[in-house]
């Protein structure tokens, strides 16, 4: 379906299913973390799916090529990027199954009632606002720092929005992670499985992928590490399964 591009727009092929995306050169473009995040969580089928933090919509876009019945809504509070991720659905032809909210996660929506979903995912700001060399460009600044949320806003948000039974998947920095795994207890978000990503296999890793379930018991998976490229800039052949859609979700080593 044809949209209207607006000024330093670009429409790029997600390499999967067909599957393309509007981004800008001037506002945060999606990475790697949002591929593997929608690779990673446990979709459910049926149901329902908030993922929040949405951005241009990648992560819901991903994640219908895994579910064709859930129903998914992904909420963004910058209305540049919610505006992005509106025409990327319709360009899809995906408004039977996404529907894109402009409004913080702080808040309540009635889009997204309290406990009314089987999956909450997220790929949050990863710095506290005293890290780093914040960005001028606010888009950049919003997406890389918590200027607009911090990572407890975040995990309680999923908390409130999760059912009991339900899960909540990130994707984080792995120097986050004792923190993460505090707070997603502190909220009754017991972590189930973690997974860390690796740029190379003598390096350390620079991605985690942690999923909670609500009101879970005490027991975690540490799975193997997932290695990016196996020599120079050459994809490891998981990677490249997952990445250009040939596999819907990663191994999971079940």
């Amino acid at each position: 379906m044809d949209v209207t591009l607006k000024e330093s727009e670009r429409i790029d092929d997600l390499l999967t299913h067909d599957l393309k995306i509007i981004q800008s050169s001037e506002v945060f473009s999606f990475s790697l973390d949002a591929v593997l995040l929608a690779r990673f969580c446990s979709v459910p089928l049926r149901g329902r799916i908030a993922d929040l933090c949405s951005g241009n919509g990648v992560i819901p876009l991903l994640m219908t090529t895994r579910t064709k019945a859930a129903k998914i809504v992904g909420l963004e509070i910058q209305e540049r990027l919610a505006d992005m991720a509106r025409r990327n659905v319709q360009m899809n032809g995906l408004q039977e199954q996404i529907r894109i909210v402009c409004g913080d996660l702080k808040e309540t929506h009635g889009e997204l009632p309290a406990g009314g979903f089987d999956l909450v995912t997220v790929n949050p700001p990863y710095l506290p606002v005293p890290s780093g060399d914040q960005n001028v460009n606010e888009h950049v600044a919003a997406a890389r720092h918590e200027v607009l949320c911090t990572l407890e806003d975040v995990v309680k948000a999923c908390s409130r929005l999760v059912k009991s039974g339900g899960r909540v998947a990130m994707v984080h920095r792995p120097s986050r992670l004792a923190d993460i795994l505090a707070m997603l207890r502190q909220y009754r978000l017991e972590p189930k499985r973690v997974r860390f990503v690796h740029p190379r296999a003598d390096a350390e890793a620079n991605i985690v992928l942690v999923e909670a379930l609500r009101d879970g018991k005490p027991e975690i998976r540490l799975l193997p590490p997932l290695i990016v490229y196996k020599s120079g800039t050459q994809y490891t052949e998981e990677l490249m399964k997952v990445y250009y859609g040939q596999e819907a979700q990663l191994n999971d080593f079940r």
